[in-house]
């Protein structure tokens, strides 16, 4: 069931669980993230990068799009930071149902302009958009957007920045940064500032670079209002490890034999990142 993810988010926003958003960037995770869905009778969000439609082309989006359009658990094809108006257009023209315009690396004010553009294009066409305030960090290991130092998300600033641009939810920065993390640092989210931007603004709130986090502090970030997680790191590094251990026979060649073992691994954590996220069972809060 496609769906955007205004729509989507509103539900779990009323009923305090928040939905993952797995990074698609082969048509294995797709097929494996529906089906974990359809599993654990939960709504999903399937993101696909700029930089992974460019390596997959515009026709991926009409696989995601059919995929979606043939379970009956809610699904919502969305694009993950979107930096540059174009690539707003192509996602539109794809059939993507939701998008992120990216651009909180410039000037709140530069920040609200572009974002209210976006808004004012997408929402006459039924697309629902996410922005960005504050920053997300970057550990070198991810080919998401994110910044060296995380500048943390001003309530007072989201407050504004909704009521001026519209948005339908909104990135903050509190502390997560894209990629794996290196081994011995410990994240650390400020929940607190967290609580206070839930209290200004009354949209979706959405934790980018949450791999590694831990699984604890997640779940009370989603209790304190965020409502859509991205995942990619936590499922694209396991997925990737098997294959290469199942690549050690060499006498494989057939994809559906070098991926199958990876897939089940990834959906094992699928499942417990929708069980992490209070996702699981909530599909029968959305219409048929």
């Amino acid at each position: 069931m496609l769906m955007n993810m205004k729509e989507l988010l509103e539900v779990a926003d009323r009923h305090h669980f928040a939905v993952p958003a797995f990074n698609a960037g082969c048509g294995q995770i797709v097929k494996a993230a529906i089906e974990t869905a359809e599993e654990k009778h939960a709504p999903v969000i399937i993101e696909v990068h700029p930089d992974e439609l460019e390596f997959l082309g515009d026709a991926f989006i009409t696989y995601c799009v059919k995929a979606a359009n043939d379970t009956r658990m809610p699904v919502v094809i969305h694009l993950d930071h979107g930096s540059m108006y174009s690539q707003i257009e192509r996602a539109v023209r794809d059939g993507y149902t939701s998008v992120m315009i990216d651009v909180s690396r410039r000037s709140f004010e530069e920040n609200v302009l572009i974002t209210g553009r976006v808004v004012e294009f997408a929402h006459p066409l039924g697309v629902s958009v996410e922005a960005e305030l504050g920053t997300i960090g970057i550990m070198g290991n991810s080919a998401e957007e994110g910044t060296k130092e995380i500048t943390y998300t001003v309530p007072a600033e989201a407050e504004k920045f909704v009521r001026l641009t519209g948005v339908d939810a909104l990135a903050v920065g509190i502390g997560t940064a894209h990629g794996l993390y290196p081994k011995g640092y410990m994240p650390k989210l400020r929940l607190d500032i967290l609580e206070e931007i839930k209290a200004a603004v009354h949209i979706p709130l959405v934790l980018h670079g949450g791999s590694g986090n831990p699984d604890e502090e997640v779940a009370a970030a989603v209790k304190l209002g965020i409502n859509k997680v991205n995942i990619s790191s936590d499922i694209k590094d396991p997925f990737y490890r098997q294959v290469r251990k199942t690549l050690q026979d060499e006498t494989l060649r057939e994809p559906n034999e070098i991926y199958k073992d990876a897939m089940a691994v990834m959906k094992k954590i699928m499942g417990q990142k929708m069980d992490l996220l209070g996702c699981t069972d909530m599909a029968g809060h959305y219409r048929p």
